[in-house]
């Protein structure tokens, strides 16, 4: 039962991994993210740096929050738009496991070239 439960937590894990990288590829969403990196912004506010119309900037906003990546809240008829942390620091913490295992791997391997030279060098200096 609990290799169950780990399982769908680690597919679990998997899915919103997917869903904020294939929300990040956008270029236009990275910009909306980076705008709010600055704090949190009205949709309006958000659009209006873009050069495409409000219906067209919600459908970038809709996908950010639907990877979990942006959360909305309402203030009266505003809908204010914020980071939420928690989703990057998930892709974060892979990204950290990621680069330690390859310079783990890569440094094995730089290893045993060292090692494979050293053969190769002793033979041809006798």
């Amino acid at each position: 039962m609990i290799e169950i439960e780990a399982s769908k937590e680690a597919a679990s894990r998997t899915a919103r991994l997917d869903a904020v990288f294939a929300a990040l590829a956008d270029p236009t969403r990275r910009a909306i993210i980076e705008r709010l990196s600055g704090g949190e912004a009205r949709v309006t506010e958000v659009a209006e740096r873009f050069p495409m119309s409000l219906n067209a900037v919600s459908k970038h906003i809709r996908v950010l929050e639907a990877s979990g990546v942006v959360e909305r809240q309402r203030k009266g008829r505003d809908h204010i738009l914020s980071i939420n942390k928690s989703s990057l620091d998930e892709v974060d913490g892979w990204i950290d496991r990621t680069r330690r295992y390859w310079e783990k791997r890569l440094d094995a391997m730089e290893h045993l070239l060292g090692e494979l030279n050293k053969d190769r060098v002793r033979p041809k200096d006798r």
